[in-house]
């Protein structure tokens, strides 16, 4: 842990100088944190959390790609297209309720933080029912209306909608079982536990990898049976993160049975409804894509040639994700001063604490974001294992380099959000990513007519880059951890000291 206290605390090397700095009779030692990756009791505190995470966050679209594998083993690019759309629509819908895990890691964090048994209970119990009565309404969007919600991604006659609406309808009960299976991760990830979330979805999602070549072949059920081997591995990481849940007392039937106290619900809605804005803005953006990529031409050609540069995005951006949620946990912990109960003292914490984790969590972004570029870029000869359509490996080899030049600026942006979501500070993330969604949909009107598939990726870049405007801007002027707002902050309570006010 890094030393905080009101007399001395850890500092990163950013704007700051390296000597000692007095404000008002507060001396703030900048000790020799670096700013930069070495190995340290830092960054050893860091792979602690960020590992199992990276690990879990790779499942996902590991199984995805099996998922795409088993599909495209088909030789259909409308299938592909197909089941490329429902998956979309899908995520699209959940996107507008992920505030929840979010919020509810912060929360939780902040309580385990404090060592409040109760209130640890309390944040995961009011999402979870929270989250049920969400659900109901997710649900029976797709099952009642689906060819509405997939004509936001597919015109009404795409010859791709016959595989789309039966991969969605299936799809569509899998909601409530991802929504538990999110929020319980976030609870684990609040008690600083990433281990359990990664033995769990290991378990879970083993049946979705048996079961496709079975059902999609074996009993020649198609991308019905992809479907299928996806809800019964969301089926079985939920009840398997709730029974896990009781034992350790992390949450209580009387709990999760009881409509939350307003004064408990209020830090959750207010977070969520910031946070919504942000989900209503990234679903346009996505589903825009989505729409643009369908339109290239009817053939499914792009829109399966797109599924695969994601793949592809997916293997480095599965890592640079799971480190967003490594500062989504971390940085609230370190923002609590510990404070030691025989003395009164500030053992470890404290916002300078959570500052130089912060620049150290920037650094790790951009040095990973660098070489999972790299990385992918070696990849990319690979790509005929996705599909044996000729086309469609064509066409995805120039929007697949672009995601993988982009990964060194995603680095950035992805930890530079989840410092905002760990510092609380929803409203900000969201209105940077409005203005993100904006510059998109300019470039989407513009890029895809003169460049086609690659145009779409140039859209991304647009959208990342404003993006990580946003990241620098909340770092550097207006979010608490940013170095004028520090020293503010302790002129004030300077100032407080010596008038005896506290």
């Amino acid at each position: 842990m890094l030393a905080s206290s009101s007399s001395s605390s850890t500092t990163a090397m950013d704007d700051e100088s390296s000597d000692d700095n007095k404000i008002n009779g507060i001396t703030h030692h900048h000790n020799s944190v670096s700013r930069w990756p070495s190995n340290d009791a830092l960054d050893k505190r860091i792979y602690k959390i960020a590992l199992p995470c990276i690990a879990n966050f790779a499942i996902n679209p590991l199984i995805g790609a099996v998922d795409l594998f088993w599909v495209g083993r088909m030789g259909n690019a409308l299938a592909i297209a197909g089941q490329a759309a429902a998956n979309q629509v899908f995520s699209s819908t959940f996107w507008l309720v992920s505030y929840l895990p979010s919020v509810t890691a912060t929360l939780v964090s902040k309580e385990h933080a404090k060592n409040d048994k109760e209130g640890v209970q309390d944040a995961i119990c009011q999402a979870m029912f929270l989250g049920f009565i969400i659900s109901i309404f997710g649900t029976g969007l797709m099952l009642t209306k689906p060819d509405l919600v997939l004509k936001s991604v597919l015109q009404a006659d795409a010859p791709a909608m016959e595989f789309a609406k039966p991969y969605l309808f299936i799809r569509a009960f899998s909601f409530l079982p991802s929504l538990i299976t999110t929020t319980s991760f976030a609870a684990f990830r609040g008690i600083l536990d990433t281990v359990t979330p990664l033995q769990i979805s290991l378990f879970s999602n083993f049946f979705n990898a048996v079961f496709d070549p079975i059902l999609i072949f074996n009993q020649n059920m198609g991308v019905r049976g992809a479907a299928y081997a996806t809800l019964a591995a969301e089926i079985i990481s939920a009840v398997t993160f709730l029974k896990i849940l009781f034992q350790r007392k992390m949450v209580r039937w009387s709990k999760l049975l009881k409509l939350p106290q307003w004064a408990t619900l209020k830090p959750l809605l207010l977070g969520g409804l910031a946070l919504q804005l942000r989900n209503l803005a990234l679903n346009i953006t996505f589903l825009s894509v989505a729409r643009v990529t369908q339109s290239i031409d009817n053939s499914g050609v792009s829109a399966a040639a797109h599924s695969i540069a994601i793949q592809v995005f997916q293997v480095g951006g599965v890592v640079l994700l799971a480190m967003s949620t490594v500062a989504q946990t971390l940085v609230p912990n370190e923002m609590v001063p510990k404070v030691d109960q025989k003395t009164g003292e500030i053992k470890s914490g404290g916002i300078r604490a959570a500052k130089a984790l912060v620049n150290r969590l920037m650094s790790w972004g951009f040095v990973l974001g660098s070489i999972l570029g790299a990385f992918q870029i070696l990849l990319l000869p690979m790509i005929h294992k996705f599909t044996p359509i000729v086309e469609v490996q064509e066409a995805a080899r120039v929007p697949s380099l672009i995601s993988s030049i982009l990964q060194i600026i995603n680095g950035l942006v992805f930890i530079g959000e989840g410092v905002m979501i760990g510092c609380g500070n929803f409203l900000t993330l969201s209105l940077t990513t409005v203005v993100a969604t904006i510059g998109i949909l300019a470039a989407l009107q513009v890029f895809p007519q003169k460049y086609g598939l690659a145009g779409v990726w140039m859209g991304f870049g647009v959208f990342n880059i404003l993006r990580l405007s946003g990241v620098i801007l909340h770092q550097k002027r207006i979010g608490p951890i940013a170095l004028r707002n520090i020293i503010e902050k302790e002129k004030e309570e300077a100032i407080r000291i010596q008038n005896g006010s506290i």
